[in-house]
């Protein structure tokens, strides 16, 4: 399994959903309609999504981070 970073490339907002769809091996763009579907249930889930936002690293960081070490 991929690590769980925010990609540098395939990215639509802030690559939250296309580096979950990464990690679990699916497409991006189903991962997107996942959360879509799920925002029309109630929860927290755009509030999930901007934490993922905050916390999730970048890939490149990720990779510079590595680098250092």
């Amino acid at each position: 399994m991929a690590a769980l970073t925010r990609p540098t490339d395939g990215r639509m907002i802030a690559g939250v959903c296309a580096g979950l769809a990464r990690r679990f091996g699916i497409s991006a763009n189903t991962m997107r309609v996942i959360f879509l579907v799920s925002c029309l249930l109630p929860g927290p889930q755009f509030l999930i999504y901007l934490a993922l936002w905050l916390v999730l690293p970048s890939e490149d960081k990720a990779h510079g981070r590595a680098a250092a070490w």
